[in-house]
């Protein structure tokens, strides 16, 4: 598994670094000084547990923690502090774990064979969707990366569907709101449908979108979604709702206040 240690004191991170490397569960260790340095490593390198000190400059971990888990929600989180204050704040953006400084190599080791066990169950799931925050597509746990923005926002409002078929025309009048589905939208359309086709395929994810005579929808069963997993009453998910549901599209709003209706009652 890939980790990554983020602490503001460089003797810390390599210290910590040095026992991490004695894991046998860890394939792949990087040490991080900053937390803006560390976010800009992970945008590109998908890593499966992230190891952080609490008390940082700037951007401090438990702020760190909540913005890593927006790009990968499934990481599993174990903060490192010499702080038990922190602990009850911690806890919101739901650690796999909390040591206290100084940590021996025995408790470290403990901590991360949990926080793995606990790793290797929850990405069980090939495709994850999510939707709270921004919406996103991972398939075994790396970020489907589309070649043109308005193929992913078709995705996520086909998502927002739930599996509902929907017409070409409906999905020009959402996301496009006043433009007219005339020959020329008609045509552009076919170029987000098929760059979006592409991308899918390109990920081995293409049986998660089926279109027949011009109508389009999503296979529900085909992969695990947040938003879904919240319908069903997943605690988990429930827990992981911050207010948010797509973020990007302004369409998303009306499922945003059912949403936060249903969290709120």
């Amino acid at each position: 598994m890939r980790m990554i240690c983020v602490d503001d004191e460089p003797l810390a991170v390599e210290y910590t670094l040095s026992q991490c490397t004695l894991l046998p569960e860890i394939d792949d260790v990087k040490g991080f000084t900053e937390a803006q340095s560390a976010l800009d490593w992970l945008r590109t390198h998908p890593t499966d547990l992230a190891l952080l000190d609490i008390n940082m400059p700037e951007i401090d971990g438990i702020t760190l923690a909540a913005r890593i888990k927006e790009m990968y929600p499934k990481i599993a989180i174990v903060f490192l502090t010499a702080y038990k204050e922190y602990a009850f704040d911690a806890y919101s953006v739901h650690p796999s774990g909390y040591l206290l400084k100084p940590v021996s190599q025995e408790k470290l080791a403990e901590e991360v064979r949990l926080a793995c066990g606990e790793k290797c169950r929850s990405f069980q799931e090939h495709i994850w969707i999510k939707t709270f925050g921004t919406f996103d597509v991972f398939v075994d746990n790396r970020p489907v990366s589309f070649k043109l923005a308005k193929s992913k926002e078709i995705l996520a409002y086909l998502v927002d569907k739930q599996g509902s078929g929907v017409t070409r025309s409906e999905i020009c009048a959402a996301i496009w709101e006043d433009s007219l589905y005339d020959r020329r939208m008609q045509k552009q359309l076919d170029v987000y449908i098929r760059s979006l086709r592409e991308t899918l395929q390109e990920y081995g994810i293409p049986e998660i979108m089926e279109m027949e005579k011009g109508v389009l929808r999503t296979k529900p069963e085909t992969f695990v979604c947040d938003a879904y997993l919240f319908y069903s009453g997943d605690s988990d998910a429930i827990n992981a709702y911050r207010g948010e549901y797509m973020s990007s599209y302004s369409w998303a709003s009306m499922t945003e206040a059912i949403l936060y209706w249903k969290s709120t009652n």
